[in-house]
């Protein structure tokens, strides 16, 4: 697994970055032997260390953790924890839950981010929105469970996905109250 180790404003010396990396590699293999790659990234904010820990694991598994502490080897520790019971909690549960999935099983979409307007500027219906950045992305056929296990393994406010009972595009997100919503628009129900 590549691991990326950086620091904003900070520096990150070589004790940090063979701790991060030993801790990181071992705690990920137990429970994906072909993890991709992983980005840490330290900060400052105040007179606390945050750690910011991204995990891509594989193809459309992405944990994060992030973690302020005093010292900068506790925050990333807690950071590491978060993961770890992500991959403890969702390795059970993809085993349990895992069915073989062709190329059929998913659908091609773009992704696209888009600039802020300015608050002070007058909203024009017509106008088109200028785009920041353009990616592929996946929509994968899944069960209404195996969406919300994807949107918390990769700390998502939002994950779109094809209902694997019926077909149709489902959006699972996360509520201001701390609840699951679920959206099932039946216009895009097939059959």
């Amino acid at each position: 697994m590549e691991i990326t180790v950086k620091g904003k404003n900070l520096n990150v010396g070589d004790s940090l970055r063979t701790h991060v990396e030993e801790n990181l590699d071992s705690d990920v293999k137990k429970y994906f032997d072909r993890a991709l790659h992983a980005t840490v990234l330290f900060s400052r904010e105040a007179h606390l260390f945050r750690a910011d820990v991204t995990v891509h694991a594989g193809r459309g598994m992405t944990m994060q953790g992030k973690c302020a502490a005093d010292e900068i080897h506790a925050a990333f520790d807690g950071a590491l924890d978060r993961i770890s019971k992500q991959l403890r909690r969702y390795k059970r549960r993809l085993r349990d839950h895992h069915k073989a999935r062709g190329a059929e099983d998913t659908l091609s979409a773009q992704q696209y981010v888009l600039a802020p307007g300015a608050e002070d500027e007058e909203v024009q219906i017509d106008a088109q929105p200028a785009i920041v950045a353009e990616m592929e992305a996946e929509i994968d056929t899944i069960t209404v469970s195996e969406a919300v296990m994807h949107m918390d393994l990769a700390d998502s406010p939002v994950v779109m996905f094809r209902n694997r009972a019926h077909g149709g595009l489902n959006v699972v997100y996360r509520r201001p109250d701390g609840n699951i919503g679920w959206i099932d628009p039946r216009g895009t129900r097939e059959g």
